[in-house]
């Protein structure tokens, strides 16, 4: 056999295992987020409520310790997830990442100063909300919330308003 063609399979091997790489260390890497974050599937399409950062803090990158965080593992095989966050006086935002770590959507207290209010669907599934629609093109994701609370007394508030928040399947 030549030796041009051991070379060639060489290089196509090597190409096949780098595509594989780069395409799916995301979703690997996201999965991996998700499963710490959902206790390991168990609190799926419900808020949880971060205590105040620390430089201890670390779950996936140092988070910053002024900004209040939840978060909110979703799983939209069964249906729609409708997500309810209350307007605060200061900065606020929150973020959707499907399963591949891609943000899908993303808003703030400017574009939003009453509040957060829209249901997370995929194509194709249907929702009679009011509310605004975010077309996920995965099932599974995560959906981050964050307030501006720099100081242990804007932790306590940011603490009591977010605990109304919403992030719950449609029955």
């Amino acid at each position: 056999m030549k030796p041009w063609i051991y070379l060639a399979g060489f290089v196509g091997a090597a190409a096949i295992g780098h595509a594989a790489v780069v395409l799916g260390t995301p979703y690997l890497i996201t999965g991996v987020v998700m499963n710490r974050m959902s206790q390991h599937g168990q609190v799926v399409n419900r808020f949880q409520f971060g205590s105040r950062t620390t430089e201890a803090s670390r779950q996936v990158v140092r988070p910053s310790p002024d900004l209040v965080y939840s978060s909110c593992v979703f799983d939209l095989s069964k249906g729609p997830v409708r997500v309810v966050s209350k307007p605060w006086g200061d900065y606020m935002s929150i973020s959707v990442f499907q399963a591949n770590g891609d943000n899908i959507y993303a808003v703030n207290d400017r574009e939003a100063p009453r509040g957060v209010d829209f249901v997370l669907a995929k194509p194709g599934q249907g929702v009679a909300s009011g509310a605004a629609v975010i077309l996920s093109p995965s099932d599974r994701g995560i959906i981050l919330d964050r307030r501006l609370a720099p100081t242990a007394e804007r932790f306590a508030i940011a603490d009591q308003v977010r605990r109304s928040d919403l992030c719950a399947a449609i029955p």
